[in-house]
């Protein structure tokens, strides 16, 4: 597939066929700019996505005092109707938005069940926790939201070094959401855009907890990220040119 990262878009209406007549315009919105992304783009977000969420797996080890390995990711493409596929019930979005350097917000979803284990160990039990028992309440909303604050920090300074540029986020918004409402979910982004990129990670902490969090953004935003990182690249090559040229 041809990168069509920079491709102007013909503005969609009618046109003639070979035998000159008008073409009715169809209801599938499928010719948009960013309804795909290439193997190199994905590849990039897929490296961006394991190095800043491994980062943050660190920091969250660290607050938990229990190992946390995040696997490598997969990355993928989907309608924004699918994006909470194989979630359901209620489940905790944490949004949050950038500020500097790149320009849009994205969420990672986590299960109840999950949220809770890993707040109970953050203050200092085992994480088990009784599978009825899943209402968070107030202070478990404020623990995660600091749990998630510094764990995106954390994330957000890697993407600094990664992109070549300041990467600065607002602090993380946490919410409940029933996974049966789509409006409220179609709300969450200011986006026209009906592709999202979703980014699947298996979470694993010391045998505790097996489980899979979803990270999810607009796929403009995802070009552009990629655009910056092989800014970087370039930049990177060109700095190694003239260095040698002057050796």
């Amino acid at each position: 597939m041809p990168d069509i990262t920079g491709v102007t878009q013909r503005k969609p209406g009618s046109k003639k066929t070979a035998k000159g007549r008008k073409k009715r315009k169809s209801s599938i919105n499928y010719a948009r700019i960013y309804d795909h992304l290439t193997k190199l783009q994905k590849d990039v977000l897929g490296e961006v996505a394991n190095i800043s969420m491994g980062n943050s797996a660190t920091t969250l080890s660290m607050m938990l005092n229990h190992p946390v390995n995040i696997t490598a990711p997969n990355v993928e493409v989907i309608l924004r109707s699918d994006a909470l596929e194989g979630y359901e019930g209620t489940c905790t979005f944490v949004q949050i938005h950038y500020i500097k350097g790149l320009s849009g917000s994205n969420v990672f979803v986590l299960k109840d069940a999950d949220m809770l284990c890993i707040l109970d160990m953050m203050m200092g039990g085992e994480g088990k926790v009784d599978p009825a028992a899943t209402e968070l309440n107030e202070m478990h909303m404020s623990a995660a939201s600091e749990a998630m604050n510094q764990m995106m920090g954390t994330s957000a300074t890697s993407m600094s070094s990664m992109l070549a540029t300041t990467v600065d986020i607002s602090t993380p918004s946490l919410s409940r959401i029933d996974v049966d409402s789509v409006k409220t979910f179609d709300r969450m982004f200011h986006s026209p855009l009906d592709y999202f990129v979703r980014i699947t990670f298996r979470l694993v902490i010391d045998e505790r907890i097996e489980s899979t969090m979803i990270q999810l953004y607009p796929i403009q935003f995802a070009v552009d990220m990629c655009r910056l990182f092989r800014k970087k690249k370039l930049d990177k090559k060109e700095t190694v040119v003239i260095s040698n040229e002057q050796g």
